[in-house]
Formats: structure tokens, sequence, C-alpha cells
């Protein structure tokens, strides 16, 4: 069998309040041609095909119109996503039982039994090769909130909780004899993490899993939530990454897709296709920060967009300027120098080098935006009780955090 992997979409992101369709639509043609010209057979999405749990019409038509140029594009294609931390899983997977119909599996939440405990079966999905026999086992698990977990003793109990699960799930696909795929949204130990873009899961990175939750008899463990491509585990462990850099300290990333070919004798062999990028993420100066006066002239010497750009989306810009102390009328008067150059600019970043007391220590500012919740409670936290939040602490947060994303995602009354 020959499956493609591929996680992170994102679909709505916005970047410095700029939508990104138009990258997005890119990226799916794309993969609608790579599906038809590698002739894979299944496609693995683990976790967040959505920025937010409640996705706009644009961002759900992008991801309908996919699945059904993707199902026309490759007959008999087998499809399964899972809901990751920015998805809904309930929305995610509302039109399941449809979509079953043309072979596509949406998994947003556990399937639990009529007393309320875990049913692992449910979350076993039978990968079928052309003559419609069953060649490996899917484990479709959906990204596990702290609710979602069952009690569990040990040093760690949210990690503890979900061991309990993916051994649940392993040992109901064990008497199928076939080999064994797992799915996850989860942040791995070792696993290098994008700070400006990436949510910390369950109680934040003290709370990775451990590469052992997967045993050797899981052949292939396709992830999602780390948006840098990589492998872990001599590649038996692979996270795709996201199709697009979601923030400019993303945008060296290789990204890319996975294809991965299942052999008779349960071994594995893997392609990685890198993405075209359709729009380029820019920073200047590419590292560190730059006077005024020099990023001016930089800037002044650029040349013009030559005439084929025209009609294209600019590329995002990012400004990295030091400064000795704030001042006005920079964005119009970085955006004059720019006129007709190709370039969006996206993000003025300053460096104070003042000795003021709030300028002093010359670090770059970051507004809100740029932080994720995690990090202004801990930046709060810090400041207010100078000791670290207890994995307690944490683990309530998120399930605040949880609980704000489901009632912002829950349709209104009438």
């Amino acid at each position: 069998m020959r499956i493609l992997h591929t996680s992170d979409w994102h679909l709505g992101h916005t970047l410095h309040d700029i939508g990104r369709q138009f990258e997005h639509q890119g990226f799916l043609a794309w993969l609608v041609e790579q599906l038809r010209a590698w002739s894979i057979d299944a496609l693995l999405i683990p976790g967040d095909v959505f920025d937010t749990a409640n996705p706009s019409a644009a961002s759900q038509d992008l991801w309908f119109r996919f699945l059904a140029q993707a199902v026309r594009a490759r007959p008999g294609l087998q499809i399964i996503a899972t809901a990751g931390n920015h998805d809904s899983g309930a929305r995610l997977e509302a039109p399941d039982h449809l979509l079953r119909q043309f072979d596509i599996r949406v998994l947003g939440s556990l399937r639990r039994r009529p007393d309320g405990t875990v049913d692992p079966e449910g979350l076993l999905v039978p990968l079928k090769d052309a003559a419609g026999e069953p060649r490996a086992v899917v484990i479709a698990m959906p990204f596990l909130r702290a609710g979602d977990l069952p009690p569990a003793q040990g040093e760690d109990p949210l990690v503890e909780g979900v061991r309990q699960l993916y051994a649940q799930a392993l040992e109901a696909a064990r008497p199928l004899g076939l080999p064994v795929i797992a799915m996850g949204h989860c942040y791995l130990v070792a696993g290098q993490v994008s700070e400006l873009s990436e949510r910390k899961v369950l109680g934040g990175n003290q709370h990775a899993i451990p590469l052992e939750l997967f045993p050797p008899e899981v052949v292939y463990v396709a992830l999602g939530h780390l948006h840098l491509p990589q492998s872990l585990a001599g590649g038996r462990i692979r996270y795709s990454g996201s199709p697009i850099p979601l923030s400019m300290s993303e945008r060296h990333y290789p990204h890319s897709v996975t294809v991965v070919d299942l052999e008779p004798d349960g071994s594995l062999r893997q392609e990685h296709l890198r993405i075209p990028r359709s729009v380029e993420l820019v920073r200047i100066p590419d590292q560190d920060f730059l006077p005024r006066e020099e990023l001016s002239a930089l800037l002044a010497q650029l040349p013009a967009a030559d005439a084929e750009a025209q009609g294209r989306p600019r590329a995002f810009l990012e400004l990295a300027v030091r400064l000795d102390r704030p001042e006005t009328g920079l964005r119009p008067a970085f955006e004059a120098l720019l006129d007709g150059k190709g370039f969006f600019l996206a993000k003025i970043t300053p460096q104070y080098t003042g000795t003021g007391r709030a300028l002093g220590d010359g670090a770059p500012i970051h507004g809100l935006r740029d932080l994720a919740v995690d990090e202004v409670f801990l930046r709060k936290w810090a400041r207010d009780y100078r000791t670290e939040p207890t994995p307690g602490h944490l683990a309530a947060l998120h399930e605040l955090i949880d609980q704000l994303g489901q009632e912002a995602s829950a349709p209104r009354p009438a």
C-alpha cells in the first residue's frame, strides 16, 4: 500500500491579519495532483485541518472541495482525518456518516460505550488494497484533551492517561493480524517546536509524550502538531509538518508531505515531497536587527517587482529594526520605500537599545498576538509569584482554554 501523510493545514489561518487562502488553494491543488501521480491508496491527516474551532464558510468550502477533487482524481482513495487541538472535534466529524460513503473517515473525538468508557475498537480503521483486502489497520486517535483521559496513577497522570488509551487501541488491533499504523496529534519528547505558532498541548512541554508510547509493532506513526517536518525513532515516527509557514519563524522550514510504501513484509519505504511555496516570507535582515538608517538604505536598493508578478500576492515582509526609543511614522516611511517592489509589510519588529527602565534590556518586544495563551499565563505567573506553576495549574489552564474554544464554536440560539 502507498500512503500519503500530511497534517496541520490550518485552513483559515491569517498572518498579521492577512488571509492565506491563496496559499492553501495552491497547496491543495498540488496535493490532488500528487495523489494521482503517486497512485496513493490512503491519505492520513492527523489534525489541525482548520485554524480555529469555528472555521469560516470559505475555509469549510476549501476542505469539502478538496475532498471531492481528491476522490475524483484518485478513485478508491481512502482518507482518514482526525481532529487536532485547533479543530472542534464535534464540528469536524459532524458529516462523518455522509463522508463514509466515499471512503472518507473523520474522527473528532473518542468513541464511547453506553457506560461511558472508551471503545478502542471505534478508533480502528482498516486500510484496504485495490482488491478490497485489508492490508493494515490505523489507530485514528484524535487530539486528546485532559477531560478525555482516563484516571491514571504515576508521576505524570496526563502522560499515563494517553499511554493507556493507545495501549487499549493497540490491544484491540492485535487480533486483526495486520500491520498497525497509529495517528496522533501531540508533542513527543525530542520534537522541535515552533514557539510562535504552536499551542502547547496537554499541560505544556513538560507533558511531552515519550517515544516508548509507540512500541516497535506499530510500523508507522503519522503525527501532527509540530510544524517542522521531522522524523523520530529512526524514521518510524514522523511529523509531516505544516504545508505553509504559519509564522515568520517558519520561513526556512522545508515544508513537505511524506509518502510511505508499506511492503508485504511490513517494512517501510519513505519519500518526502517538497511543497512548492506560492508566497514567500522574508525578514530583513534575515538574522539580528539593523538601525533604521541602514534598513532604509537596503529597502531603497530593492529592485522593482517585475511585470510577471502583477496579480500575484506580494511576499510577506518582516522588518527588524534597532531603535534607541519608540519612533512615530515608521510604517508609512518603510511602506513608501517598498512601493512597487513586490513586498507586503506584514510586521515591524523593534529592538530597543535605550537606557530607560522599560527599554534597557534591548530585547525584542512581542505583542500579545505574537504570544500563545500559555506564554501570557506563564509570564504573568512568574511576575506575580516568582515561581513556576504546578502541573495541576497548567492542566486547569488547558482545560479552561478547551472549554472556551468549545463554547466559541457552539451554535448560538436563534
